[in-house]
């Protein structure tokens, strides 16, 4: 049994009575007319400087820096940046082509152009994805925290230190919506920078220095194998064009106050997410340039060889002054917070908007709505939880929810906003097409073996992900047309004029 860390835990407790308080702080200066808007919008009037923050923290979490540390420690610096160079450009293309256009038409989530464009029916349809999607990246950023509190509480402690730690995240989300989101993920951006500019340096000088981390290499770096590049952009596709269609990208761009406001925090955003992958890859350098055996002894080594996904939390435990572990142990829990808290209200705000409000029940009041929405939060929340602890590893997770929303919703977005003649029967088919090829690649997470390709997942370097992307786009454009006479196309809500102003 491995001992408390017991400054670790306190530092990771004060943590959390702060974030909270700062939650339930931020939470109070909600506008009780605002009504659900300002639960999910915070009333489309977020200061730009703090919505740069809170776009910034929600990607820059648990699973992007324990992520990247580990792609990094097992295959070098061109996988661990992968995700990084991904999300940056995802920001920079949204905030270029979709940000706009989604502010301009004042939506509310994600999937309301899917429903001016293809009605409730096909919405509810594409909302499965959407949703699942923003669970499996919640349970990856709960793993993340997991693995991060397993070295601070011991070997028997990742289910106690999940459940917690989603507690705490639901209690002031439930309490306060986005606002309470923001605010507390703007304390978390300083504690994340905070920790890791104090954990980096002290790491990098148990390897000797910048000088013999350098001299380690990159790792097994090169892409000149035709067939690992292949598969790499692939994969770096999936992050940059399956980064956008997000509900919880969109409820910061949607909560700026105009279009150039909904730009400028996509910009500066991705220029900050770049930045941000840089300390968790040299981190994982030096969990690659570390003899464990020597440094943290048999167990510990045995257990980093076992799960790769706490080689950080280990690194931060064992390798570098306590001081500076507790830092860093708390930067690292203080970015698992910042993610899973705007997940959760996300996948909350697209089952009880586009869902209840949209659907079920049009009729409802803000008041019920607002109440259904703070009850999924807790549903949600919990579901998560669940998922993550029946699949406790990190990038299995992150790819996984990456996946779905690249083949089943980049297509479809991208459509409603831009292509006036796709309609519901062409967006089915195309959904259904790439669904079956994406499926026919397998998903190891779930143990479904591949039946279109003779490789299991891990091993195939086909880029089916993109063939099965492009075949659902043009099968929705090619169907929409052929079916244009019984199936008219509808068009989108007409733009705000302040908005666009």
């Amino acid at each position: 049994m491995n001992q408390a860390y017991w400054p670790g835990l306190v530092a990771v407790l004060v943590l959390y009575v702060l974030i909270f308080a700062v939650g339930v702080w931020a939470g109070r200066k909600n506008d009780a007319s605002g009504g659900v808007e300002d639960m999910l919008l915070a009333g489309r009037k977020l200061p730009l400087w703090v919505g740069l923050l809170t776009m910034t923290a929600t990607w820059v979490g648990g699973g992007y820096i324990n992520g990247t540390a580990q792609a990094t420690y097992e295959s070098g610096v061109l996988w661990g940046a992968q995700a990084g160079m991904g999300y940056a450009l995802s920001l920079l293309v949204g905030g270029l082509v979709y940000a706009g256009v989604m502010r301009r038409h004042g939506f509310t989530t994600l999937v309301d152009p899917l429903e001016d464009r293809y009605g409730p029916v096909a919405a509810l349809i594409l909302m499965v994805p959407a949703v699942f999607a923003e669970l499996c990246w919640s349970a990856a950023i709960l793993v993340a925290l997991g693995s991060t509190v397993h070295a601070i509480l011991g070997f028997d402690s990742l289910a106690t230190a999940i459940a917690v730690s989603a507690g705490v995240a639901i209690a002031y989300t439930v309490f306060g919506g986005l606002r309470a989101v923001a605010y507390t993920d703007v304390v978390q951006m300083f504690l994340i920078v905070l920790g890791l500019a104090v954990a980096v340096p002290s790491a990098v000088s148990v390897v000797g220095g910048w000088g013999a981390l350098a001299q380690a290499g990159i790792g097994d770096a090169g892409l000149s194998d035709p067939h690992t590049a292949l598969f790499y952009g692939d994969y770096l596709l999936l992050f940059v064009l399956g980064g956008i269609p997000w509900n919880v990208y969109f409820q910061r761009v949607l909560s700026a106050p105009d279009v150039r406001s909904a730009r400028l925090l996509s910009f500066g955003a991705g220029a900050l997410c770049l930045v941000a992958a840089v300390p968790p890859i040299l981190l994982g350098l030096v969990a690659r340039s570390l003899d464990w055996q020597v440094v943290a002894g048999p167990e510990i080594a045995a257990q980093v060889a076992a799960h790769p996904s706490e080689v950080l939390a280990w690194l931060l435990r064992s390798a570098v002054s306590p001081w500076v572990g507790v830092v860093g142990l708390g930067a690292v829990s203080a970015a698992v917070m910042s993610s899973v808290d705007s997940s959760m209200l996300s996948a909350a705000s697209l089952v009880g908007w586009n869902g209840y409000r949209r659907v079920l029940a049009p009729q409802a009041s803000d008041a019920q709505v607002m109440r259904v929405i703070q009850g999924l939060i807790v549903v949600l929340g919990v579901a998560a939880t669940g998922i993550a602890l029946t699949v406790q590893s990190i990038a299995d997770l992150w790819y996984l929810c990456g996946d779905i929303v690249y083949c089943a919703l980049f297509p479809q977005l991208t459509l409603a906003l831009f292509d006036p003649k796709v309609n519901r029967t062409g967006a089915l088919a195309g959904l259904a097409v790439a669904a079956f090829l994406r499926m026919g690649g397998g998903v190891s997470v779930f143990g479904i073996p591949a039946f279109l390709f003779a490789q299991p997942v891990p091993d195939v370097d086909f880029p089916f992900r993109t063939l099965a992307m492009l075949a659902g786009l043009v099968t929705a454009v090619v169907v929409s047309r052929l079916s244009a006479t019984y199936d008219p196309p509808r068009a989108l809500r007409e733009p705000l004029v302040e908005a666009a102003a």
